[in-house]
């Protein structure tokens, strides 16, 4: 009888261990960011989704300096692992530091990276919060006080399950659930820069008539050598908006009334918007930002 009982409990713990690993870990606490005092020295690590031109956008808005390490759609994987495809070609670029060796210098302020596309991918096969993890750490042991930020992006115009309806539904369960707050648990806190909920907002605006001179969602996105219009890589206009996305969570700040005439990393001067689009889209950024605590913008609750 005492063995049939211990038995039965042992099966009961057993069975509420197994059901206790299928609860979701809570969400880390992510203090309040304070607004730098001064200029930011940023990294970025990614792919063509933080391109050239973004940054350079960025450093003109915010006049600080930046240097980046870049590839074709390269995941923060094969970052680690030194195999980037397209790594001579993207960045053979004035800006361009490795990455290991640039974060060692503890030089930066603030180290951004984003994760390859499409994200249900990198998490399955890459290990996405492992090497997010991993470069944050990096960071931290470089400049304990440096901030680690994470680009959240967006999927390709024609994705099957709608562009707009995958941005709104991967946030909290891909970006945040699965790789935001699981790094942060391993790394200390990770912030994000929410670049596909504000590309979704602005595109909301845009179509809704709200934006002085545009109309269509592919006016943020480039034309392919083919002549096509791109699906998934922004133009000038997309990258400020991304610079401007960056700038408001990087310096805790609202990006009102920041230049919206710039130049790209090769000194040519960016197309730009009419400053009354401009001032409409700033808004948009601004209001987007600052719904979600993990920007660093308010306290997360748990």
């Amino acid at each position: 009888m005492r063995r049939r009982q211990v038995l039965a409990g042992g099966a009961v713990l057993g069975g509420l261990a197994a059901t206790m690993a299928l609860w979701p870990a809570p969400t880390p606490a992510l203090p309040r960011l304070v607004p730098p005092e001064g200029p930011l020295a940023t990294y970025h690590l990614g792919h063509s989704l933080v391109g050239r031109d973004m940054p350079a956008m960025l450093a003109q808005m915010a006049g600080h300096h930046h240097a980046s390490q870049l590839g074709w759609g390269a995941s923060l994987a094969q970052h680690r692992q030194g195999d980037v495809p397209g790594f001579e070609v993207e960045n053979a670029h004035p800006a361009y530091r490795p990455v290991t060796n640039a974060l060692a210098t503890g030089q930066y302020d603030a180290l951004i990276v984003t994760e390859m596309v499409e994200l249900r991918d990198a998490l399955r096969w890459h290990d996405s919060a492992a090497h997010l993890a991993h470069w944050a750490a990096e960071a931290r042991a470089g400049n304990p006080a440096i901030r680690v930020f994470l680009y959240e992006t967006w999927h390709r115009l024609d994705d099957p399950a709608g562009w707009l309806a995958r941005i709104d539904g991967d946030l909290q369960a891909l970006w945040l659930d699965r790789l935001l707050y699981p790094a942060s648990r391993e790394a200390g806190p990770i912030y994000l820069i929410p670049g596909g909920q504000v590309m979704a907002a602005a595109v909301r605006a845009i179509e809704a008539g709200q934006v002085p001179g545009l109309s269509d969602r592919r006016q943020l996105f480039t034309i392919g050598p083919d002549g096509r219009p791109d699906t998934i890589h922004f133009n000038d206009l997309g990258a400020w908006l991304m610079a401007l996305t960056h700038y408001a969570v990087l310096y805790q700040r609202p990006p009102l009334g920041l230049q919206n005439r710039l130049f790209r990393a090769d000194g040519t001067a960016a197309d730009s918007v009419s400053d009354a689009a401009a001032a409409v889209l700033q808004q948009v950024v601004w209001q987007t930002v600052t719904r979600y605590p993990a920007t660093g913008m308010a306290a997360a609750v748990g």
